[in-house]
């Protein structure tokens, strides 16, 4: 059989976009778009959907190494934000990937699950050495910030894996009248896709650009941890609300 062309699947791909309910306006109008690219020419490539979770492992990798091992300024900060914005969108390729040459597989999922929970992790371990290592902090509880974001990234990553697969599935519908046009579905909200802005990954890439300024990457920073925070609180509310429900 022969491999379509980088246009060809570039075009397949528009077609077979998941649904754009309860993601973010940059997901769905930046990270999404760049990843179809890249699984595009992953695709033409001959590269498999694994491949691409571990180039995205590779960028990300690189970014939040620099972060830790490298003194902040603003090339390095542009830097860091390529490698982490890119690894970001490779992450959305895989995927992306896989329906296309109709390859999902479970080991396939779980590569991509532990790739994104050792970014989460990985990324404010990162911060922290940074601060330690870097920053002329006024007092030592500026080195508890990263800690605490930490804490809230990986339980809303956890929390919201577990909530989607313990969550019962719909019961299929009965098929229409052959005559019948498909109800069509609603249109995703814009309102929660820019209220979902402030725990997108891809915003939080852009506070890196920030680390030529130690006053502006702190501000950035503690202002993304607390709608974090915040976020945590209303989401375990809603998870555990619907869970309950479910039972």
């Amino acid at each position: 059989m022969l491999r379509m062309t980088f246009g060809a699947a570039l075009s397949e791909l528009r077609k077979a976009q998941k649904t754009a309910k309860g993601v973010s306006l940059y997901s769905r109008h930046v990270n999404r778009p760049l990843g179809r690219v890249f699984a595009a020419a992953a695709y033409a490539a001959g590269l498999r959907p694994n491949h691409v979770t571990l180039l995205s492992a590779a960028f990300t990798g690189g970014g939040i190494a620099a972060v830790a091992l490298v003194r902040p300024g603003w090339l390095m900060a542009v830097a860091v934000y390529a490698l982490l914005v890119t690894g970001f969108a490779l992450d959305s390729a895989d995927g992306q990937l896989a329906r296309l040459r109709r390859e999902s597989s479970a080991a396939g999922e779980w590569l991509d699950h532990v790739v994104d929970c050792a970014k989460v992790t990985a990324v404010h371990a990162a911060v922290l050495v940074s601060f330690y290592r870097f920053f002329d902090l006024s007092s030592d509880g500026w080195l508890l910030l990263p800690l605490g974001f930490q804490l809230a990234a990986v339980l809303i990553f956890c929390g919201g894996l577990l909530a989607d697969k313990l969550k019962p599935k719909p019961k299929p519908q009965a098929q229409p009248a052959a005559d019948a046009a498909p109800a069509p579905a609603p249109p995703p909200s814009r309102l929660r896709a820019v209220a979902l802005l402030p725990v997108d990954y891809g915003v939080f890439c852009v506070v890196f650009l920030l680390l030529g300024s130690e006053r502006a990457f702190l501000a950035g920073y503690t202002a993304l941890a607390a709608a974090a925070g915040l976020f945590l609180a209303a989401f375990m509310a809603k998870w555990f609300r619907e869970l309950s429900a479910a039972s």
